[in-house]
């Protein structure tokens, strides 16, 4: 019986072996089979097949909606936008606008896509479902063409995070707020965020932040969960996670204007009494938002999408699909029974008719 590297001789002259049969024959002493190389090749094939990202922002105009996605992305999805008056802002209705934006960077790609809802909390009526609706609808067509027959190019665009604006200058949540939050807390990921922090001291802040929390539980509004840390989790990662879970809501400051101060260019605000930099975690959680978002919970939140807010939409669709076919069945049964009872009518009347 011929060894590998006898195989690989051709009378008697050494053949070049392959790196890679080199590489398995010399793994081979040592047990080693290969399929450790498992998470390398589902990283070369997610990497190629690129990932996507659906974030949606709500909140009433002028809190910065959109000069905050502009900064957490380094980009300009809004610079066609016209800014409503105030007499436009209390006529029109809620729209939904979507922004899709392809974004690389190391050569990763994502397909960003941002939905703005302007109108949202400006009108006086403000019971349109457009917001809900509008999730409902990705989660509708996401279900009809994991139903289909062609499932290999199917593409996701339900929303997996919803950046819920609060105003500071309240006194809390609005009921505004409350009835949008608990509308939208079952079908997606709700992170609320305490716009335009420089407005406030921080120690007011710090009050807000308390107040905020206290109400979102109070009215049972499920915001969005950070996962728990496993035991084996290194103390630094437990020590951001808890850093994350104590920053609800984030306070943050967006601005794409360069500043120069101090002999550093640095994205912030000039004002009289001094200058704020977006990305200073002593002035707002603008860092840790961006960090929980990109860095480190992307991926939770579309699983926490995927297994949670759309199965609990699938099932009911199915649970609904279901009864109508129990439904169905039992009106097929009952026109059979309707149909049987007027035979056996019209048999009993035939007789009568042949005995008289």
């Amino acid at each position: 019986m011929h060894t590998p590297t006898a195989y690989l001789q051709h009378r008697g002259a050494p053949m070049l072996c392959p790196p890679l049969i080199q590489g398995q024959l010399e793994n081979r002493q040592h047990g080693y089979v290969g399929f450790a190389t498992l998470p390398n090749q589902v990283h070369r094939k997610t990497v190629k097949k690129g990932f996507t990202f659906t974030l949606i922002v709500a909140g009433e105009s002028g809190l910065g909606k959109s000069t905050l996605i502009n900064s957490l992305f380094l980009t300009d999805l809004y610079k066609d936008r016209k800014v409503p008056n105030a007499e436009e802002r209390i006529s029109r209705t809620v729209a939904i606008i979507k922004h899709a934006i392809g974004i690389e960077e190391k050569g990763i790609k994502l397909r960003l896509t941002i939905i703005d809802t302007p109108g949202f909390g400006d009108a006086i009526n403000n019971t349109e479902r457009h917001v809900e609706d509008y999730i409902d609808q990705q989660f509708e067509q996401y279900f009809r063409d994991e139903s289909g027959l062609n499932r290999r190019n199917i593409q996701d665009n339900r929303v997996h995070c919803c950046l819920y604006f609060i105003s500071p200058f309240g006194h809390g949540l609005r009921p505004l707020d409350v009835d949008c939050m608990r509308a939208l807390h079952e079908k997606v990921n709700i992170i609320p965020v305490l716009a335009k922090a420089d407005s406030l001291t921080p120690a007011e802040v710090c009050r807000k932040k308390m107040k905020i929390r206290e109400e979102i539980k109070q009215f049972g509004i499920n915001i969005y969960q950070f996962p728990e840390c496993d035991s084996d989790e290194d103390e630094d990662f437990k020590t951001q996670e808890q850093i994350l879970k104590n920053s609800i809501p984030f306070a943050v400051i967006g601005s794409n204007v360069q500043v120069e101060s101090k002999g550093r260019k640095f994205r912030g605000r000039v004002y009289p009494w001094g200058v704020v930099e977006v990305e200073n975690p002593a002035h707002s959680d603008f860092l840790l938002l961006r960090n929980m978002l990109v860095r480190t919970h992307m991926q939770d939140l579309k699983d926490v999408t995927r297994e949670i807010h759309y199965e609990n939409y699938r099932a009911q669709c199915i649970q609904n699909m279901t009864r109508m076919v129990v439904l169905e069945r039992k009106r097929r049964w009952l026109r059979k029974m309707q149909e049987v009872l007027e035979r056996i009518q019209e048999q009993m009347q035939h007789s009568q008719r042949g005995g008289c």
